[in-house]
């Protein structure tokens, strides 16, 4: 579909709000498409009045959002008004033509629950902010209560946080295989086993630097993961060395949360499992994904359900105080059916945590590069209203959401967990509460100053060999985290 923007370039807010409605479409700029959508916004001296008509298949609509704008509020409130408009006027064009009302309504973006905490923390009560997000957005009732949920255990999290704390998160960007999801940047062990060595050499050496850039800044690490690729596709010697000069290094007394991603069971060794709890892990995840074999072998798995069952025996008799487990709604191959066998089943293994992901079409996966037929957005819906009242009955809570671009039915990704099992490190990263240092390749740093409502990001070199080659990168990351925090507000 062709978009067309006066008064605005508010690309992202109308992209997103486009695929809930029109999945099978893309935004289109240049050139021409006979389904059109032109989003204009105008702004007076009291309103500003977003207007969107669409052109799909012959039809065409109109939706018309309109904001109270003056000089009393920030920047930072003017823009969010005037993307509230637009995202409005889109959202009610789009529903007159299409007849569908999204499960998220007209809320887009990574983080919806962002908008009730908000609120909440406005003082709103959570019935208040139930008719908010219903009347004013649109919401379903099941997503109105996640989102609050959510909202109100980012909030608790945000409450037990001191102003220099911030989060630690390594990347080891190695996988045995590239799972057909995948779009990450990580490397197949049997194509770049001779890089894991002197990638280990320069991460070391990066801990080393981070950990005095940590120590002369005053801060404090409040949680520590470790993700991928798969971290456990490291020897047992590799990832001793690694965490025992990780402990050497950095002060962890602090720090309230100490995990890692062991992820696929074709990677998990008792011997593996002992290190992590050495030298300090109290949480790890194990990520089927699926426990129906057949769908394990359409996503390029190597192992099987049984190899799955096995893994979460041996991890949980080795004594780890939290356990979780992945699973992605829409995988290839996949039914309705085959999901709820697999979520009753993990249910019976003890997990304290389990993260209900929706399958999200990536560029670069091999889903999109081959093909591969996959669920409809009405099976996956299937499948997560499936998970919901299950996980609930089984005592489970929500305590993170987050969307991403191009999910199978604009849906959400949710972690549940048993009362006092949240995952913290899942909190303060998608909730934005505080500052996540990253090191290795592949990762993001994110900078937050809460006091002034600033973030800012520097990225890693993307693949393990530049990362190796590039150590004036690591410096300059290092050394602009160390300004974002000098500089910051008390």
């Amino acid at each position: 579909m062709k978009l067309i923007f006066r008064g605005h370039d508010d690309r992202y807010a109308v992209e997103q709000s486009l695929l809930a409605f029109f999945p099978d479409e893309r935004p289109v700029y240049d050139g021409e498409d006979d389904n059109c959508a032109w989003v204009n916004l105008s702004e007076g001296s009291v309103y500003t009045t977003a207007t969107t008509k669409i052109t799909y298949r012959g039809k065409t609509a109109r939706g018309v959002s309109r904001e109270v704008i003056d000089d009393s509020i920030d920047a930072y409130e003017k823009e969010r008004l005037r993307q509230k408009a637009v995202k409005l006027s889109f959202f009610k064009a789009a529903r007159a033509i299409t007849g569908v009302t999204p499960s998220w309504g007209a809320l887009t973006g990574i983080r919806p629950g962002k908008l009730a905490a908000r609120f909440l923390e406005e003082g709103k009560s959570p019935r208040a902010v139930d008719r908010i997000l219903r009347d004013t957005y649109f919401v379903s009732p099941a997503r109105r209560r996640l989102a609050i949920e959510t909202a109100q255990a980012g909030l608790a999290a945000k409450a037990e946080l001191q102003p220099n704390d911030i989060s630690l998160y390594i990347g080891i960007p190695f996988c045995p295989t590239r799972c057909a999801y995948c779009s990450f940047v990580s490397a197949s062990v049997e194509k770049s086993f001779g890089l894991m060595e002197p990638y280990l050499d320069a991460l070391c050496q990066e801990i080393t630097a981070a950990a005095q850039m940590v120590r002369e800044t005053g801060l404090r690490i409040k949680s520590f993961y470790m993700g991928g690729g798969t971290p456990t596709t490291l020897s047992a010697q590799q990832m001793d060395r690694l965490l025992t000069h990780l402990n050497e290094q950095f002060d962890l007394s602090g720090c309230a949360e100490y995990c890692i991603e062991a992820g696929r069971p074709d990677t998990i060794t008792r011997e593996k499992l002992q290190v992590l709890l050495d030298h300090g892990a109290d949480r790890i995840s194990v990520n089927p994904q699926t426990l129906e074999d057949h769908v394990l072998r359409a996503i390029g798995r190597k192992h099987t359900a049984k190899d799955i069952e096995d893994t979460m025996a041996l991890a949980l008799s080795m004594g780890f105080a939290h356990v979780n487990m992945d699973l992605i709604a829409g995988l290839p191959e996949d039914t309705p059916a085959g999901f709820r066998r697999t979520l009753d089943k993990c249910l019976t293994y003890g997990a304290d945590n389990i993260t209900v992901h929706t399958l999200s079409l990536k560029k670069g996966s091999r889903i999109l590069l081959e093909g591969l037929t996959i669920p409809s957005a009405g099976e996956v819906a299937q499948m997560l209203d499936y998970a919901n009242p299950t996980l609930r009955r089984a005592g489970f809570a929500p305590y993170y959401l987050y969307r991403q671009k191009y999910m199978s039915g604009s849906f959400e990704n949710v972690g549940w967990c048993i009362s006092g099992a949240e995952g913290l490190y899942n909190i303060y990263i998608m909730e934005e509460l505080h500052s996540i240092l990253s090191l290795g390749a592949g990762g993001s740093t994110k900078m937050v100053d809460p006091a002034a409502g600033r973030i800012e990001r520097v990225f890693h070199a993307k693949f393990p060999n530049e990362y190796i080659q590039r150590p004036e990168k690591i410096a300059a990351n290092l050394a602009a985290f160390r300004a974002f925090h000098e500089n910051r507000k008390p």
